[in-house]
């Protein structure tokens, strides 16, 4: 079992060693860094009930774990709200209800036709917006061209005018484009984009008033922003996207605005997917590997049943009818529906957030190796509870506050997501620290080592991935939190002078059990 995060002011005392002579102190076998994360199964129960009921009959459909049909569930609420809700937190914080969710999963997981299950509602939507905007699209269409001809007749006119009336002329056709130009036509619905680049997403958000949805079944839309098809990396769109935060583009062939941009995405890949994206340069140091919700399921395959219970009619229809009726009451809001939190809910949040604050820590907390991660993990939390909070109420929820029991929900997801996330990151090896904390325990297995100080262990560390005794801290605190070594305080052996600086016992068999 992992170490728990400790005040720092107890640091030392609470890690000091007082073992009798020639005693060696018990030790717990170490838990390997790229493996045996406890991985609990999604909490259906925080769902609301007509979302948790459909999400357990897919997955017992499909026979693939609720996990899959869960954090797609999450990611379609977040389609249908995203970009037309944001929730008020506390004073100047608010949160967008958009999410970035992935699944991994191994193949033959019937990833695809999950996504279909879930999805498809989402699809009627954007059928049910187009169908309903068509009339508005062909009149504007109609409008400007007219309003276009007819600057360009007054323009002709004025340029063979003589005298004192091609002045008059000039400006009629002058007012005349102007109001062309200031007629534009509404773009067609569209809230579901697949893997599409960069430059797409950008200019479909663009087009759809700052809002988009990612979803697919693949992983190839990390390819993309990896540059591997284009040659360069390219996640601006994606970093800005799930922030909010103003995007502009400013290029020769198009000028692009998005003051508030939210977009979800939600996927589906192979574990494999997961351990490439985490050697991609540029990933974790600009925070994109941070936005995501990581879910890592056991596989099913090999347990299943053959036959099983179809999802009941009226299960899926009630599924149905509630994300499009969700997605349709906010489709037209341009600002943001604003959703409060009573103070009962706020109250659990802020004990959320106190209780993840110290496991932070770069020493002896046990998030403090993905704590880039885990840093917007109070704000994901408020993401969820609102979106939650949707579900249940649907699209007028913004006129009752989230209540605390809702919170709760968002919070039992949340440490669902963090168990997994921990889990995720050690896959994906993204983290510098998981790095050095393996070049430290080959150190101490090539020296034999059962008792170092900090510094003789930083002294056969490369410089270039450990550049300084700080940078080599976390690694430390994980290998202590997997169980690999101890910190102690050795005893003053005299009145004056400093304490001596703390110390390192090592496992003792750690050798034989390897990383």
């Amino acid at each position: 079992m992992s170490a728990q995060p400790v005040d720092s002011s107890d640091l030392w005392a609470g890690l000091s060693l007082v073992e009798e002579p020639g005693v060696e102190p018990v030790w717990e076998d170490p838990i390997p860094l790229t493996g045996r994360r406890e991985r609990p199964t999604f909490p259906v129960r925080a769902l609301p009930a007509w979302l948790g009921e459909f999400v357990a009959a897919v997955a017992q459909e499909t026979q693939t774990p609720v996990d899959l049909a869960g954090s797609i569930a999450l990611a379609v609420l977040a389609t249908a709200a995203g970009g037309r809700s944001v929730v008020h937190v506390r004073g100047n914080w608010r949160e967008p209800t958009n999410l970035y969710t992935v699944v991994a999963l191994p193949p033959a997981n019937r990833k695809s036709a999950v996504f279909a299950l879930l999805t498809n509602p989402l699809y009627e939507a954007e059928k049910q917006l187009k169908t309903a905007l068509q009339p508005v699209i062909v009149e504007a269409e109609l409008t400007a061209r007219l309003a276009k001809e007819a600057a360009d007749r007054a323009a002709a006119k004025a340029a063979s005018a003589d005298g004192d009336k091609r002045q008059e002329m000039v400006a009629a056709a002058v007012g005349l484009a102007q109001t062309a130009d200031t007629l534009t036509v509404p773009a067609e619905p569209v809230l579901l984009a697949d893997d599409s680049t960069p430059e797409t997403v950008t200019s479909l958000m663009a087009e759809q008033g700052g809002r988009l949805s990612v979803m697919s079944a693949e992983g190839g839309i990390f390819d993309i922003i990896a540059g591997r098809y284009s040659g360069a990396p390219n996640m601006e769109v994606f970093l800005k996207g799930h922030a909010g935060d103003r995007l502009r583009v400013n290029r020769q062939t198009r000028r692009e605005y998005i003051d508030a941009p939210a977009l979800t995405i939600g996927l589906a890949v192979q574990p494999d997917v997961l351990r490439d994206i985490g050697k991609v340069k540029g990933f974790e140091g600009r925070g994109l590997l941070a936005r995501f919700l990581y879910s890592l399921p056991v596989s099913t395959v090999g347990d299943r049943e053959i036959i099983t219970d179809p999802v009941p009619e009226q299960t899926s229809a009630n599924y149905t009818s509630r994300v499009i009726d969700l997605t349709l009451s906010l489709a037209e809001w341009t600002d943001p529906a604003v959703i409060q939190l009573t103070p009962e809910a706020d109250t659990a949040l802020i004990a959320y957030q106190k209780a993840i604050e110290p496991q932070l820590k770069a020493r002896g907390g046990k998030l403090g190796h993905i704590s880039n991660w885990a840093g917007k993990l109070a704000g994901a939390t408020a993401r969820v509870a609102a979106l939650l909070h949707l579900a249940e109420r649907g699209g007028k929820g913004y006129a009752h506050p989230v209540t605390e029991d809702t919170m709760h929900a968002a919070i039992k997801l949340g440490e669902y997501y963090t168990a997994h996330a921990l889990a995720v990151f050690d896959v994906m090896s993204a983290d510098p620290v998981l790095s050095r904390a393996r070049s430290v325990l080959e150190a101490l297995r090539d020296n034999g080592w059962a008792d170092v100080s900090r510094r003789d262990v930083f002294s056969v560390l490369s410089r270039s991935e450990v550049p300084t005794v700080a940078d080599l801290e976390p690694a430390l605190a994980l290998l202590e939190d997997h169980g690999y070594l101890r910190s102690y305080q050795p005893e003053r052996t005299g009145k004056r002078g400093r304490p001596p600086a703390p110390r390192l016992q090592v496992h003792p068999t750690f050798r034989d059990i390897g990383p």
